[in-house]
């Protein structure tokens, strides 16, 4: 008998055994897939060079707003399978992660479409790029297949089937009952207040009937009106300092601009990396070394108007402060003077103790008051 006819038999014979003779290395987990709806139609009609990179950004974006210390298994195009192994989280932990998911991904997309003369705007506006999200719980393998985990189990397929189900619109929450049995209805009631959670179901092939709840988002759209109806950024959390420069806005841009001048005023920075053949372009992205550890940046819009300089950085790796910008304002006084405004906006601070979110912050603030400061010395310098 050859090598592989032994292998057959061995498992015709595992599949005979009582199934409670198998070990069952299964372990409770919370799947949750935000999925991008549009994706397939911005791809296919953006016809930009930006395209992909945009949709790298909010592949990114969705990884950062983790406030659940989930696990990525896997990025499929337009969607990610997070995963939580043990017990499941509250209802309020799982409403606040929606929350901050669906304002991050959302609030990227006001500052992309802020550029409103740009193609890659026009199809943005067109494909109305917006999430859904799948939650459900129940029992995963979890296989290490060389450097790469894989999620097993009929739990997984459950999961990544319901992203095909009843729910009319693209934008919305939906709960298995696997999940929602876990929760006091009270709680459920409580922390949906601000939208209604409805019932359906859906029958799958070889998975039967599967029933869920489900709730739409679009009322969260209401904090993001703030600034935008005024064409500005919309506010999360800020930290903001000015300050006057003896020199004109467009030479305090070319400095704060410049990659490698980095070092010379951005407080902490022992290095920056970058690809010098892509320096300055739209999209350039670089990192530095900062303090004990490295952050990436990329140069995501930058507004040039007569009479002031917009230039917006999107943070990345920062622990403490995922999805955060960095927003530079520079505003012409006069001939010989213009005034820096270095802003440092972020969805929420990665901690669950108070004190240390504040110690955090006021941190931020001193780095920042101290940046400007050495940043306008450097322009008078150069000036």
């Amino acid at each position: 008998m050859s090598l592989l006819e032994d292998l057959r038999a061995a498992r015709r014979l595992a599949g005979m055994r009582p199934r409670a003779a198998l070990p069952d290395d299964a372990e409770p987990a919370l799947l949750f897939i935000p999925d991008i709806s549009g994706f397939t139609r911005f791809i296919e009609e953006a016809n930009h060079p930006q395209a992909p990179h945009l949709v790298a950004d909010l592949l990114e974006i969705l990884v950062e707003a983790n406030t659940l210390d989930l696990e990525v298994a896997e990025i499929q195009g337009d969607a990610i399978l997070f995963y939580r192994l043990g017990e499941p989280p509250t209802v309020a932990e799982l409403v606040e992660q929606c929350r901050r998911i669906f304002l991050d991904f959302q609030n990227y997309l006001k500052l992309v479409a802020r550029d409103t003369g740009s193609e890659l705007t026009a199809a943005l506006q067109q494909a109305d790029l917006t999430l859904k999200i799948v939650v459900h719980y129940g029992r995963v393998s979890v296989s290490q297949i060389r450097s790469f985990t894989k999620l097993l189990g009929r739990d997984v397929i459950v999961a990544h089937r319901l992203l095909k189900n009843n729910v009319s619109g693209s934008e919305y929450i939906l709960l298995t009952e696997d999940y929602l049995r876990t929760q006091p209805a009270e709680e459920l009631a409580r922390c949906f207040a601000w939208t209604r959670l409805q019932h359906s179901a859906t029958v799958y092939d070889y998975l039967g009937e599967i029933q869920y709840r489900y709730a739409y988002l679009t009322p969260l759209r209401l904090l993001l009106q703030s600034e935008s109806d005024d064409g500005k950024l919309p506010v999360t959390c800020r930290i903001k300092v000015r300050r006057v420069a003896a020199v004109p806005a467009a030479l305090a841009f070319r400095v704060l601009s410049n990659f490698r001048l980095r070092p010379r005023w951005l407080a902490g920075t022992a290095a920056v990396h970058y690809d010098v053949t892509k320096a300055f372009r739209p999209g350039t992205s670089y990192t530095l070394d900062l303090y004990n550890g490295q952050i990436g940046l990329q140069a995501v819009q930058r507004i040039v108007a007569d009479d002031h300089i917009e230039y917006v950085e999107k943070v990345s790796h920062w622990r403490l402060f995922p999805n955060a910008m960095l927003i530079y304002y520079l505003e012409q006084v006069d001939d010989r003077h213009c005034l820096i405004s270095m802003e440092f906006r972020y969805g929420h601070v990665a901690s669950p103790l108070r004190t240390i979110r504040r110690g955090q912050l006021r941190r931020l603030r001193r780095w920042l008051a101290y940046s400007i400061r050495q940043l306008t010395a450097l322009c008078e310098q150069v000036g």
